[in-house]
């Protein structure tokens, strides 16, 4: 053999088939690995690993990078964390299939369900689509650092079949559902991964009305069903409320019978229905044992609100002095703040009504916490501003005050939204151990003013393969196998997630020991210079899609070779006989 294109040298591999760590070369080329072990043939560019670990790129299979795919070729935050292939279209929320008529419903169906600015998806979509395969065809235009993938989300199907009708979440007619059942299949055979829906009240539309899917009739959901079996391919993703147990969960069972397709659904311990996971968890595996290919995404953190003057969210939104000042420019608000009769005056105020959820969080103290740096995800109920209060003396309300208004306003408080009932993640841990479990969640893309859980696949090899002081760790086969491989077949994507001959090169270069998250920060880079939260790493060595090196040190290299994944794809054919 002449020179490949790549060589990674010395490295400790992980492999993401679980196995055990291994120290090897590989050789890559032509954005395949071609060799493991000794490698004799030279790369005409090569990483010295020695020290280093060398595992799959990360199969991250919950984003929301559907409006940022049309017009951005970085795929950040979730790029800067070693995810080389990411699944937008979660949720039931997306931008096609689509009329000119509903484009502003759409925008704002995003907007309010996924914290993404209007503003920015108003001038950043050009809408040069209307079908589901059009606009995959104006995604493949631009190209991007990572390979991209899709689902067909309810509520745009329900949309662009029903119109306002269907935004109101009336009944469809039967040729509205068999309109519906054409385009999913539709959608899926021209390279659709799956078809996602939502059947949460916590989605709403930024007007604040529920999402259009919930509440669609069962006999809705089972003709979308039939649309993947007319198709034979594709997967389900699935989050609901599951208030009545019994139904929604036995129309899961019934919508992968009728399919024949796996489905995955979103599961997290809520602090108002604490034990709801554990009935989940018995069911699902309850399911699995009767050869139902279900699945929950699962989270190896809290889901956490992320609490600042820059963001969407923080204990004063609504106290009338600071509704006042709510729309000038931060630096303006905080100098404002920072006046002592201003202090006074806001520390004195009640609450204005009308606001259950931000007048909850104010006052929820004993959940409240310094996030630090670095950043903190398991922090003690003794280091929460409430404990610290009545340490001290202090009144809470001055406490976080002082804090939000420190460096500049740019502080951000930690808010364990859910997965932190007993303030630890040990059920986060029965869950992530479950065998009939995936890790996803990352919402990647999304909720851009007040959660950043982008960078969680980092934070399990820091957290739960290093440093975790609280309780039990992870092993590093373990965590990767489950941000690879698993994730990777979950999608039917066998093209990926492990490193052996044959497969993708997708592949992180890893500095373990340095290996570190750095707080959350706020980037105004979005288009028309809207907000999102960002939040980087240190400790990536290189980041590889398809042989090409896309990151150095946490550097773009400005290598863009990303694709848009259409559909399945098979094991190659080298790797599938080894």
């Amino acid at each position: 053999m002449g020179e490949v294109d790549l060589v990674i040298r010395g490295g400790t591999i992980i492999d993401g088939s679980g196995g055990a760590a291994y120290e090897a070369d590989v050789a890559i080329d032509k954005g395949v690995i071609v060799e493991i072990g000794k490698v004799a043939t030279k790369g005409r560019e090569e990483i010295d690993a020695k020290g280093l670990l060398v595992t799959p790129g990360w199969v991250d299979i919950h984003t929301h990078y559907d409006g940022q795919v049309t017009w951005d070729s970085r795929m950040t935050p979730s790029s800067i964390h070693g995810s080389t292939t990411v699944v937008m279209g979660n949720c039931g929320v997306g931008f096609a299939p689509v009329k000119k008529t509903d484009h502003d419903r759409l925008i704002r169906l995003m907007e309010g369900v996924e914290d993404i600015p209007g503003a920015a998806l108003h001038e950043g979509l050009s809408w040069k689509w209307e079908s589901f395969a059009d606009y995959m065809a104006a995604v493949e235009t631009l190209p991007h650092d990572i390979d991209l993938v899709m689902q067909v989300p309810h509520g745009a199907v329900r949309v662009y079949v029903m119109g306002e009708r269907g935004a109101k979440r009336e009944p469809a007619t039967d040729a509205e559902i068999a309109e519906m059942r054409e385009i999913v299949r539709d959608a899926i055979k021209a390279g659709a991964i799956g078809f996602s829906t939502s059947r949460t009240v916590a989605h709403r539309t930024s007007d604040g009305d529920l999402t259009p899917t919930i509440g669609a009739a069962d006999k809705e959901m089972i003709a979308i069903a039939e649309g993947l079996k007319d198709a034979g391919a594709g997967v389900l993703q699935w989050v609901s409320d599951f208030r009545d147990v019994d139904h929604e969960f036995s129309l899961v069972e019934k919508l992968v019978e009728v399919s024949g397709r796996p489905l995955s659904f979103s599961l997290v311990q809520a602090d108002v229905v604490p034990d709801q996971w554990r009935e989940l968890l018995k069911r699902l595996d309850g399911a699995a044992g009767r050869g139902l290919p279900i699945k929950a995404q699962v989270q190896g953190r809290p889901v956490g609100l992320m609490l600042g003057l820059q963001g969407s969210v923080h204990p004063f939104l609504t106290r009338p002095s600071y509704r006042a000042i709510a729309d000038k420019p931060l630096e303006e608000r905080v100098a404002i703040m920072r006046d002592p009769a201003f202090r006074e005056k806001l520390l004195a105020e009640d609450l204005e009504p009308g606001h259950p959820f931000l007048n909850s969080l104010a006052g929820a103290y004993h959940k409240m916490f310094e996030l630090g740096d670095p950043p903190n995800y398991e922090p003690s109920p003794e280091d929460s501003i409430g404990a610290r209060a009545r340490r001290t003396g202090e009144n809470p309300d001055a406490i976080v005050y002082d804090m939000l208004t420190a460096n500049g306003g740019r502080n951000f408080l930690f808010f364990p939204l859910h997965n932190y009932y007993e303030f630890n993640l040990d059920n986060a841990l029965t869950m992530i151990r479950n065998p009939n479990t995936l890790f996803g969640l990352s919402d990647g893309g999304a909720h851009v003013g007040v959660i950043c859980d982008v960078s969680v696949p980092t934070y399990m090899l820091t957290h739960w393969c290093r440093d975790r002081s609280r309780g039990e760790r992870l092993d590093l086969p373990f965590v990767v196998r489950s941000q690879t491989r698993d994730t990777a077949e979950a999608i039917g994507l066998l093209d990926r997630g492990l490193i052996a001959p044959g497969m993708k090169a997708d592949v992180n270069v890893i500095d373990f020991e340095r290996l570190r998250l750095k707080p959350p920060s706020m980037v105004y880079d979005l288009p028309s210079g809207a907000r999102r939260l960002m939040q980087e790493a240190e400790g990536y060595v290189a980041t590889i899609v398809s042989g090409e090196v896309i990151y150095r040190d946490g550097k773009p290299t400005g290598a863009l070779p990303g694709k848009l994944v259409r559909g399945h794809q098979p094991a190659p054919a080298r790797a599938a006989a080894e």
